[in-house]
C-alpha cells in the first residue's frame, strides 16, 4: 500500500506506527478498514497516553531525611514509585495500587488524601501523596515483573539538582528528571511538618539499594533478585545440628568453679 510503509520497526520521530503494526492490520479483516486511517488513530492514541493522570506516592523514612525511589527494567533513571489511572479510578487509589505493585509496599493505611504534591508536564498530572515516617527495615520487593530494576533509599539533600540549568541529574549523578520538579515543594512540606524524631548523622551519605534485580546467567528470562533482608538471611550461620553439638557448645562456667572451690576450701 502506497504511503503506509515504515523502513523501520520501531516507531518514527514523527510519531507514526511501526511497520510491524501495519502489516498486522492487513492481515487482519476486521481491522483492515482502519488502515487508511492508521496515523490519525495512532497519534490519538499517542496523545491520550500522554494525558492520562498518574499518581504515586513519595515514601520518607521516620527522620524524614530519605526517600524511596525506584528504577525502571529498562533505562538508568530513577522515580518515585508511580503509574497511571486506570478508568474512573480515584487517585489515592491509583497511588496505593501502583506503588504496591512497584515495592511491595502497601500505603494505604498512612496515606492521606490531602498530602500530596501535584506537577504538571505537558497535559500530563503527576500527583505524589506524601508518605512519612516509614522504618528504615521495612521489606520493599515489587510485585510485578520486568518493570522494576531496584528500590533504594535515598538522601533527599542529595537529589538536589547539580546546577539550576540542569534538572535531570542530581549531585551524585543520578538521572531524576522526573524527581527533581517535586523536590522543592517537598523540601517546603517537611519544613512545615518537621519529623518527631532528630535527625541521624549515622545514616549512609550515599543511597542505600534494598532491593535490586540482576539478569541471571541461566537465562534471559531468570533473575537473581538481592534484598537487604535476603541478604541478611544468607549472612547469618546456619544452627549447629551436626554430631557432637554438646560437646562443641559447652562453655566452663568460671564463676561457678570458684565459688564451688571457696565453699569446699572453707569447709
Amino acid at each position: 500500500m502506497s504511503g503506509l510503509h515504515r523502513s523501520s520497526s520501531a516507531p518514527l520521530k514523527n510519531g507514526l506506527p511501526p511497520q510491524e503494526l501495519l502489516d498486522d492490520l492487513c492481515s487482519c479483516d476486521v481491522l483492515r478498514p482502519y488502515v487508511a486511517h492508521i496515523d490519525d488513530i495512532f497519534k490519538d492514541f499517542t496523545d491520550y497516553k500522554v494525558r492520562v493522570p498518574v499518581t504515586g506516592a513519595i515514601i520518607l523514612d521516620e527522620t524524614y531525611e530519605r526517600c524511596i525511589l525506584v528504577k525502571g527494567w529498562k533505562g538508568t533513571s530513577w522515580s518515585f514509585p508511580r503509574g497511571k489511572k486506570n478508568k474512573d479510578e480515584e487517585d489515592h487509589a491509583c497511588a496505593i495500587r501502583e506503588v504496591l505493585e512497584e515495592t511491595g509496599f502497601d500505603v494505604s493505611a498512612l496515606l492521606n488524601k490531602d498530602e500530596y504534591i501535584e506537577v504538571i508536564f505537558g497535559q500530563q498530572r503527576v500527583r505524589l501523596y506524601i508518605i512519612a515516617g516509614v522504618k528504615d527495615d521495612t521489606p520493599f520487593a515489587p510485585l510485578t515483573k520486568k518493570e522494576i530494576s531496584e528500590i533504594a533509599w535515598h538522601r533527599i539533600d542529595d537529589l538536589q539538582p547539580a546546577t539550576n540549568e540542569v534538572i535531570s541529574r542530581g549531585i551524585t549523578g543520578l538521572k531524576l528528571y522526573m524527581v527533581a520538579p517535586f523536590l522543592a515543594s517537598l523540601k517546603s512540606w517537611i519544613s512545615k511538618h518537621p519529623s518527631p524524631l532528630p535527625p541521624r548523622p549515622d545514616l549512609p551519605l550515599k543511597g542505600v539499594s534494598i532491593w535490586k534485580a540482576k539478569n541471571s546467567s541461566i537465562g534471559s528470562n531468570s533473575m537473581i533478585v538481592e534484598s537487604q533482608s535476603n541478604k541478611l538471611q544468607s549472612d547469618a550461620k546456619p544452627p549447629d545440628t551436626g554430631p557432637g553439638k554438646s560437646f562443641r557448645n559447652f562453655r566452663f562456667d568460671t564463676a561457678a568453679v570458684l565459688r564451688a572451690l571457696e565453699g569446699s576450701f572453707s569447709t
